[in-house]
């Protein structure tokens, strides 16, 4: 499997993640891209032994778009510093079914996530082992009974954007998780730009990817955020 590699060097690598492969080994056995990744580093830089590969943020499986891995473990330290205190900027699209009734505003809500089945849900505030999760959203367009919006993450909370943009009324295309009703062939949830602080240079780096050209995507001219 090819993956498109946005940028690279000695201590950063940022690529675009493939819709339905798992970041990193999970209990399904199938292909993951952390493997993925190192094997290619280990290929074209011809190095022996094992290669270091920081992950330092997840995308759930089914979504695809830019990811950012650190290649020393310095850098892993700052990058993962940098997600912990709020420092990056995570900027994802979505196609959802409807339209929100305010075209564009912030969510924030509380969730809890069942380990056993897998899914978040949204909880009354200072419930136990719940987390606040917070996102602003714009909706671009809409078309055919769908609307294509743009989402800045503040939180990484598991499943987040999909739970909340459900629980505000808006399931996400092809989430049949988490209220999607009707036929669709995989999750329209990608995510399209991350900034970060470089780990050794402290230069911003941005890094966008836009999702692939077919339904329900096609349906919307993509934006120039």
């Amino acid at each position: 499997m090819k993956i498109d590699i946005l940028y690279e060097d000695n201590h950063l690598l940022a690529v675009v993640k493939p819709p339905d492969i798992p970041v990193q080994e999970d209990i399904s056995g199938a292909l993951d891209l952390l493997t993925l990744l190192k094997e290619d580093i280990k290929i074209r830089h011809q190095k022996p032994g094992n290669v270091f590969l920081g992950l330092v943020h997840r995308l759930d499986r089914p979504v695809g778009g830019v990811m950012v891995f650190a290649r020393t473990s310095k850098a892993a330290s700052r990058l993962s510093n940098q997600i912990r205190e709020r420092e990056t900027d995570k900027t994802y699209l979505c196609v959802v079914k409807g339209c929100p009734k305010a075209l564009k505003g912030r969510l924030q809500d509380y969730l809890l996530k069942d380990q056993e089945t897998n899914t978040t849900t949204v909880v009354k505030p200072g419930s136990p082992g719940s987390k606040e999760a917070i996102l602003d959203y714009e909706v671009l367009d809409s078309q055919n009974g769908l609307s294509l919006v743009k989402i800045k993450l503040f939180t990484g909370r598991s499943h987040q954007i999909r739970v909340q943009m459900s629980h505000n009324g808006t399931p996400l295309f092809g989430d049949k998780k988490y209220g999607y009703k009707g036929e669709a062939a995989g999750l329209a949830l990608w995510s399209y730009q991350m900034e970060v602080e470089h780990p050794v240079k402290k230069e911003r780096m941005c890094f966008t990817s836009s999702p692939p050209d077919s339904f329900p995507w096609n349906l919307f001219t993509m934006p120039s955020i």
